[in-house]
């Protein structure tokens, strides 16, 4: 058997395994998947552009096969594959991949559908015009050279942009252990941002941020909110929320809208995302949809989406948002290779390195010219030396007898010139001396060239020009010719060392230069931005999904809540028998039924002081015969804590105007009156509403508008009657003003708002202009609220029922009128229903009569008016029976009808 190895080493296998493995490693993030931080390029980018421009396909010849292309790239300096490269191109050719394309393309290229390109046998290509600022500059020696890889031929290890080509198309791509994606920039701004570092070194990526804002993507779109790309601008790492551009069109004579999308976010695939939304309609994941239709052409992108009648399309267009890629995310990550390392880079490195990569370009760039423009003048100070010694030359070439002969003669002897010696010992305007070495090719020998004795000495090289120059340079034009030209190349040279020798002109030129690459590229319509900036970007709430729909909530008095939709109760002639709004159990009723909006508020007030926050649509929804679900689950209560009085906020009062008030009234007679405004910021916590002293509980509130008058009712048969504008209104946490001046032991029962012009609202018909004050023992009566005259707050008060021993404490006090029907409740679960009428009105010191007869020992513990008669009519036909009162803490609340 043939031995394949002379000697077997040991070693280790995790250190090989890890040796190996970071050397693969290294070798994807360097050689195939990161791109460089100067030219923005991957290698496989790099060696198509530059395969291009050396076979001189440019922007201004004719088109050549992709395959012709793709061959010699893989030949010369890829040796991969021939789909990975062709896709390498075709991208570089896709004006929705990328900001500016570097390749021109004829043929199918693919589309923003996700179509592939053609073959690489069907298509053709060319370089674009901007590829020249990328490439332009590759023969002066600008960049590194490196072998191949079969060491035939040499490549560019990095080519010498002028065009900030990584912000300015982006980047993406996936490595060993890392990733990076850039988004596209415009050109405009961040070549104003390189000028703006260029001559403020100091600038900061604050400071960069002004003049670059966000990415400028192609396919346009929204970009919604700048603090992701700020971040991503700051650290290296950020999100853009991108956002599709639509408009709203009437169809179907406008009986139906459509949402008609014009721009894409960057990198969707609009075939895709057809197929989604259609799929979440099928799934009823997304409603109000009848029809999704692509009609984008040449023209541009339109893709129609039908909605249903009645959808509202702002709606729909916000679940199209949450739901769809209508609203996408492009993940900053900006790693790139510099100085051959991955490195994460915020928005001022990237500008750094770049500018960095120019003035080493430029500096390069004007040494070659140097050494091109001294072996140039040093050619024409040989000729300008012969020119000045043209008969003795021509003497020794004709007396010579070969051209050696010649040229050694020519060599041999020193010569003057006049012209050579001035332009080489001269002295500048600045009054610096001309040094004649600054002018001689660098690997010119000491021995030629001027002497110092003033005489000149020619090389090899001028003797040889010398001895090929064509008779009719002898001519005197052609002479002056030579001496101008010999000027003009000294005048070049000194331009270039005085480059070399200022940084300054460096920066200048880099400036200058940008400052052309704008004016040619950035001028244009490509150079517009197109992707519009929405700097006050929030996130989608739930609130945003929810359609405006007017509902019925109901509230019952052991806590129940539920919403329905107000569309389910038909109006009904007068005299119908209506629908039953919910279904309570037998200890159980309806205590506060109004109609909402969706978008509505609703404050709930507990007992301890506190507001919690509810919006309508938060409410459980259900079915006429649903109980709801317990409004103390839906909030963070407290042991002992739960919620007395619920205020709806409808219409103008969902905007919390500072012209409307929230009344408290708590236990020990203390009352507050704060402005609505300061109730705008929901906290899910709850907020502090009134502050309460140790064993105080509030007793009630109501929405006032500075017009009403405030009634408190305590346990001891006291009532006071006030302006509610005795009460200055005051902050949350404040504990108000004394409302009542109570007796030990007595407690504030009731908090009742009335109409502050008793002859006119507390007359009208149907108002409610009794109060019902019923007593612990069963006894109660009814009493005309005028006969509570109004007096200062702080008061004891005026009887509002005779306390004696029959009649034991004062339970409750509500408003009532003779077509209301209310609920008795004892402390032994006993529930007795009456009607209003049937309780005779009396004055205010009587005892009243008897309301339930009660077994020994029981209690009255409180009455509730039944809201539910408020609505035994129903509108009739053609009626509105969503009044615009609605909601108003003062008012009867409009409801649906009920049996």
């Amino acid at each position: 058997m043939t031995e394949f190895a002379k000697e077997t080493l040991p070693i280790s296998l995790e250190e090989e395994m890890r040796r190996s493995y970071l050397d693969y490693a290294m070798s994807v993030i360097v050689g195939r998947a990161l791109p460089d931080a100067r030219d923005g390029l991957k290698p496989v980018h790099r060696r198509v552009l530059y395969s291009m421009h050396e076979a001189n396909n440019v922007w201004n010849r004719p088109y050549v096969k992709c395959a012709r292309v793709v061959g010699d790239v893989l030949g010369r300096f890829h040796p991969h594959g021939d789909l990975a490269t062709y896709e390498a191109l075709v991208r570089m050719a896709q004006d929705f991949s990328m900001r500016y394309p570097l390749i021109d393309g004829q043929g199918n290229f693919g589309s923003v559908d996700g179509d592939p390109a053609a073959a690489y046998r069907y298509t053709e290509c060319r370089l674009e015009r901007i590829s020249g600022e990328i490439l332009g500059e590759i023969d002066k020696q600008t960049v590194d050279m490196a072998p191949n890889y079969d060491g035939k031929e040499m490549e560019p290890t990095v080519l010498p942009t002028r065009l900030p080509n990584l912000l300015v198309n982006g980047s993406g791509g996936i490595a060993v252990g890392m990733a990076t994606n850039i988004p596209p920039h415009n050109l405009n701004e961040v070549v104003d941002a390189c000028l703006h570092l260029l001559h403020n070194p100091e600038s900061t990526v604050e400071d960069l941020m002004e003049i670059v804002p966000a990415p400028d993507f192609p396919t346009a779109g929204i970009i919604y909110g700048i603090q992701g790309v700020r971040e991503g601008y700051r650290t290296g790492r950020g999100r853009v929320v991108m956002r599709a551009k639509c408009h709203f069109e009437d169809i179907d004579k406008g009986q139906r809208q459509a949402i008609v999308v014009d721009e894409l976010p960057y990198q969707v695939n609009k075939k895709t995302l057809q197929e989604r939304m259609a799929e979440l309609v099928h799934e009823k994941k997304l409603e109000g949809i009848s029809h999704i239709q692509d009609e984008s052409d040449k023209s541009g992108m339109r893709l129609v989406i039908e909605l249903k009648r009645g959808e509202v399309p702002e709606v729909v267009l916000n679940n199209l948002y949450k739901q769809t890629q209508l609203q996408d995310t492009f993940g900053i990550n900006m790693v790139a290779l510099v100085d051959g390392q991955p490195r994460l880079c915020n928005l001022k490195d990237l500008l750094e390195v770049f500018l960095q990569h120019r003035r080493e370009v430029v500096t390069r760039r004007t040494i070659f010219d140097l050494r091109k423009a001294r072996d140039r003048g040093h050619v024409l100070e040989g000729l300008a030396v012969a020119l000045a010694n043209i008969d003795e030359f021509i003497r020794i070439i004709r007396e010579s007898p070969t051209p050696p002969v010649a040229k050694t003669e020519l060599m041999a002897r020193t010569w003057d010139s006049h012209l050579v010696r001035e332009m080489l010992t001269r002295t500048r305007e600045d009054g610096t001396e001309v040094r004649a070495d600054d002018y001689r090719p660098e690997a010119l020998p000491r021995e030629f060239g001027l002497q110092q004795d003033g005489l000149y000495r020619l090389s090899d090289t001028q003797a040889q020009e010398i001895l090929q120059m064509r008779l009719q340079r002898l001519t005197g034009l052609e002479q002056d010719k030579i001496v101008a030209e010999y000027k003009e190349v000294m005048a070049q040279i000194e331009d270039l060392l005085d480059i070399l020798a200022r940084p300054a002109r460096v920066t200048a030129i880099i400036g200058d230069e940008l400052a052309a690459l704008k004016a040619e590229f950035g001028q244009t319509a490509e150079g517009v931005r197109r992707s519009t900036i929405e700097p006050n970007a929030q996130d989608l709430a739930t609130e945003d999904l929810i359609t405006p729909t007017d509902m019925v909530v109901t509230l019952s008095h052991t806590g129940y809540i539920k919403s329905q939709p107000l569309n389910e109760y038909r109006a009904q002639k007068r005299g119908g028998r209506g629908k039953q709004a919910t279904t309570t159990k037998e200890d159980d009723w309806i205590d506060q039924i109004f109609i909402a909006n969706t978008h509505d508020y609703i404050l709930c007030f507990s007992n301890r002081g506190r507001l919690y926050w509810l919006k309508v649509w938060e409410a459980p929804s259900g079915s006429r015969g649903s109980r709801g679900r317990p409004i103390v689950n839906m909030f963070p209560l407290e042991e002992g804590e739960k919620i007395t009085v619920v205020l709806p906020l409808t219409g103008e009062m969902r905007a919390f105007p500072a012209d409307r008030y929230v009344f408290m009234a708590t236990a020990g007679g203390t009352v507050k009156k704060t402005a609505l405004n300061e109730f705008s910021n929901p906290r899910k916590a709850g907020i502090i509403a009134v502050g309460l002293d140790e064993g105080d509980y509030l007793i009630g509130a109501a929405l006032t508008d500075g017009k009403h008058d405030v009634m408190l009712f305590s346990d001891g048969g006291k009532a006071v009657r006030f302006d509610e504008n005795d009460v200055r209104h005051m902050g949350r946490q404040a504990r108000g003003v004394r409302g009542m001046n109570l007796e030990e032991g007595q407690r504030v029962i009731a908090m009742l708002v009335a109409e502050a012009e008793a002859s006119e609202a507390e007359s009208a018909p149907g108002a409610r202009n009794s109060v019902l004050t019923a007593t612990e023992n069963g006894y109660g009566k009814r009493t005309h609220i005028s006969e509570y005259t109004r007096h200062g707050r702080g008061t004891k008060g005026m009887i509002a029922i005779q306390q004696s021993e029959r009649n034991g404490k004062v339970v409750a006090a509500t408003l009532v009128n003779a077509d209301d029907e209310i609920m008795l409740i004892t402390d032994k679960g006993v529930l007795v229903r009456t009607r209003v009428a049937e309780i005779r009105e009396m004055g205010r010191a009587t005892q009243g009569v008897t309301l339930i007869a009660l077994d020994d020992g029981a209690r009255l513990s409180g009455l509730q008016r039944i809201v539910e008669n408020d609505a035994n009519d129903a509108p009739a036909d053609g009626e509105d029976g969503n009044a615009d009162n609605a909601g108003s803490g003062d008012t009867p609340q409009p409801s649906p009808t009920t049996e």
